[in-house]
């Protein structure tokens, strides 16, 4: 597990004073990854990493000189269009350019100097996603989620046998996965009513958002080397926000019985930032499992799993409407949650994935699965809020949703505060619906 080291000493200022502010989701304690350019210009997408309101360009610092030795060789990997070199480096690497990063941005740091000039404001930038997604996995981690859902479907028996054994998931698209700003227009599929006789080929009319949280694989495993799950955090690079696209009516068609397809593969966005593992230790949390409820196979357990196996994220999610945008209104919180309410923890998602030989690659990306909580009002998708459709939520501004409208943004934020840490965030992922084609 990644040690607590001097980059989480939450006393640590930056020259950059924006950082400093108490509300910042960048502080120095945080240091997140990116790929991006000036926005609307040429320039190459490279990594950069976010310091308060800015972005230290990786390749210019690199070229300055300011870095040696290993994080030097790491910060030019991450010169590249993606982070898959820098990744595939492992934990050494990553954690030396940390350093060096949180060295060069201290107050009162010397190379101050030299890498101001290596900094663009965020709000003239824009991003891509970073590194190049080989094969993409979503999992099914909530039991809050799979209850309540289960419910909707099969009132008497919601979970299915295997759900408190084994980390369910499925292979998804990954040529779909887009960045934050991404707007898609409302997918087309087959859909069937009730109490028709035959599908209609139609727009999706049940268009719905998941909570979720992204998994980045740095470091792979051989083909036929299962990860074991103490030596997970060898092979994380880091977390991020993930919405996660539902057609609820065409899903409702197609699912059986070998899952979603078109339902899940029209869209999914990331937030740009990705969290890495390190600067999430301070926010490693207990993992529990309900004694009344099946333990978990050996492979699948641990004292590390569960001493410090969850992560505290407060998650939340927005919806901004074609209306609120034309009257300038603010968006409004559908729901709050938290990924440590997740039933599976990210070491069981990685151990279980590859128990079979399965061989992750860097890059690799896995989605937790839709997150939400024990109450009603931290669920994670429309379709939990509005118990499948039957009961519309009530906007402040007096519109209501079932599910979503054409012109709707939905906007996800993360964020991790402890006592005797500096709180860090995740950004925004946010995302907009367009009219369907055709």
């Amino acid at each position: 597990m990644t040690q607590l080291n001097e980059t989480h000493d939450p006393s640590l200022t930056s020259w950059v004073l924006s950082a400093n502010e108490d509300a910042c989701d960048f502080p120095i304690q945080n240091l997140p990854f990116a790929v991006f350019r000036r926005r609307e210009s040429d320039e190459a997408f490279r990594g950069g990493v976010a310091i308060g309101d800015q972005v230290v360009d990786l390749s210019a610092a690199q070229i300055s000189g300011v870095f040696s030795g290993l994080a030097e060789r790491a910060a030019k990997a991450c010169s590249q269009a993606t982070l898959n070199e820098f990744m595939e480096m492992g934990t050494e690497a990553w954690s030396a350019l940390r350093l060096a990063l949180s060295k060069a941005l201290r107050e009162g740091a010397e190379a101050q100097n030299t890498l101001e000039n290596c900094l663009i404001p965020q709000a003239d930038v824009e991003f891509t996603v970073p590194c190049k997604i080989g094969d993409y996995t979503d999992f099914y981690t909530s039991i809050h989620h799979a209850t309540t859902v289960g419910s909707l479907f099969r009132p008497d028996n919601p979970l299915l046998p295997n759900y408190k054994w084994v980390p369910i998931g499925y292979h998804g698209r990954a040529s779909s996965i887009g960045v934050s700003g991404q707007n898609f227009h409302r997918p087309m599929g087959q859909i069937k009513a009730p109490d028709a006789l035959e599908p209609i080929l139609a727009p999706c009319k049940r268009l719905d958002y998941e909570l979720e949280v992204g998994i980045y694989i740095g470091s792979g495993n051989d083909m036929g080397e299962p990860i074991s799950i103490d030596n997970v955090d060898e092979h994380v690079f880091g977390l991020c926000l993930f919405n996660d696209w539902s057609a609820r009516d065409i899903q409702a068609w197609e699912y059986q019985p070998l899952g979603p397809f078109l339902s899940k593969s029209f869209a999914s966005t990331v937030s740009p930032w990705i969290i890495t593992t390190e600067a999430l230790a301070p926010f490693r949390a207990e993992w529990t499992r309900d004694s009344t409820d099946p333990q978990p196979l050996p492979y699948l357990d641990s004292e590390h799993n569960r001493a410090k196996g969850a992560y505290d994220i407060q998650l939340e999610v927005l919806l901004k409407s074609e209306k609120m945008r034309s009257k300038n209104t603010p968006a409004v919180k559908l729901s709050e949650s938290s990924f440590i309410y997740s039933y599976w923890t990210v070491g069981q998602m990685l151990a279980h994935h590859t128990v079979n030989g399965c061989n992750l690659q860097p890059g690799d990306f896995l989605g937790s699965g839709t997150q939400s909580g024990p109450n009603h009002e931290e669920a994670g998708s429309l379709l939990e809020l509005s118990m499948g459709g039957k009961q519309p939520l009530e906007l402040k501004n007096g519109e209501t949703r079932t599910f979503l409208q054409d012109g709707d943004s939905v906007i996800m934020r993360g964020r991790c505060e402890k006592e005797g840490a500096k709180a860090i965030g995740f950004g925004e992922v946010v995302a907009t619906v367009l009219p369907a084609k055709g």
